[in-house]
């Protein structure tokens, strides 16, 4: 019996198997959609969950608080008292140092209250000058636009990225016959270098929190990723538009961001980020942490033009109001593939208004 020469075939019976063109892509669903869901930014979720999510127990929450905090400062005032006058008693020269230091401790905590209490008071001023813009809008009323005017020159006095503008508005806000004019010109002059260094901060947290979604596997670090560059980065929209808070008051610029946030919609945030969600789904078709990534950079980057309108002394009028899809596609380009230029993304400078 003679051996066959080359491959044997086997023929199947059945139906003939799906070939390649057939074959689902890599991280699809499958038939029963248990596996393979389209990508939806989770880890963004769960933090826009958690801190525009946690509300206080009302009067009576914040009376305990206030209640527990007054007996706890008064228990630790009383202790800290008994141990000196102890040390006194026994040691005279080991009370005087714990009177020295008990001194300096209050030194430091009379510091960091003061430090509060003057974030407070510069995120407040942000936003009296924008209650004070809307209504002179409102009302088309010039002199109060004169005096929104005057408040941000004096807000900004001291920053040289707008000196050139603050030039040019005291040499042409005398043109300006109504409020709508003036504050329009405010908005080109003073606040384009400004929105620039803005989205740069955007850009850099969606390019940090996207890369650490795909590129990191450890559970939970895409959490804690996105927790911390948006905290980072809506501090420092505050800072550039002339609000920086300490820590307490970081915590509640945080969370008014998010509950403004959620309340003109976090995932229907319109066309700009339903495009960057729509590239996330394609590209989960590859890689599907790829595909989380591109859509928690995209969730980043609306809680970055959130906070450029909650911190903004003036809204958004003169000025395009940033599109999520072109800061996504600059703080990827070269981190997924290649990006492209944005209209609204001009470098500072550019979006001042000419003669």
């Amino acid at each position: 019996m003679t051996k066959p020469q080359g491959p044997v075939l086997i023929e199947r019976e059945g139906p003939p198997s799906a070939g390649p063109a057939e074959a689902p892509p890599v991280g699809a669903a499958a038939e029963d959609g248990t596996a393979g869901d389209p990508p939806e930014g989770r880890a963004m979720m769960t933090v826009a969950a958690a801190l525009a999510g946690r509300r206080g127990g009302g009067g009576a929450g914040r009376f305990l608080l206030a209640a527990l905090a007054a007996f706890a400062g008064f228990w630790a005032s009383v202790a800290a008292w008994n141990f000196v006058a102890g040390l006194f008693a026994t040691t005279p020269a080991l009370g005087l140092a714990g009177a020295v230091l008990g001194g300096l401790l209050l030194l430091a905590l009379l510091l960091v209250g003061l430090r509060e209490l003057a974030g407070y008071r510069r995120l407040a001023r942000l936003d009296s000058v924008h209650r004070a813009a809307l209504a002179a809008i409102a009302a088309n009323d010039l002199a109060a636009a004169r005096r929104v005017l005057a408040e941000l020159e004096r807000l900004y006095a001291g920053r040289p990225e707008t000196a050139w503008g603050r030039a040019r508005l005291s040499e042409r806000s005398h043109n300006a016959f109504d409020a709508d004019a003036l504050l329009h010109q405010a908005e080109a002059e003073l606040l384009a270098p400004l929105d620039a260094a803005a989205r740069r901060e955007i850009e850099a947290a969606a390019r940090q929190v996207a890369a650490v979604t795909a590129l990191v596997p450890l559970a939970l670090a895409d959490v804690a990723a996105a927790l911390t560059a948006n905290l980072r980065m809506i501090r420092r929209i505050a800072e550039i538009y002339g609000g920086r808070a300490g820590t307490f008051g970081g915590w509640r610029l945080t969370r008014a961001v998010f509950s403004h946030l959620v309340a003109t919609g976090l995932v229907a945030a319109g066309d700009d980020l339903v495009q960057s969600m729509a590239g996330g789904g394609l590209l989960a078709r590859v890689s599907r942490r790829f595909g989380e990534g591109v859509v928690n950079g995209a969730l980043t980057a609306r809680v970055g033009v959130a906070a450029m309108e909650v911190c903004r002394p003036l809204p958004f009028a003169a000025l395009p109001r940033p599109r999520v899809g072109s800061l996504v596609a600059r703080a990827l380009a070269g981190l997924f593939g290649r990006g492209r230029d944005a209209p609204d993304a001009a470098p500072a400078g550019q979006g001042h208004s000419r003669d």
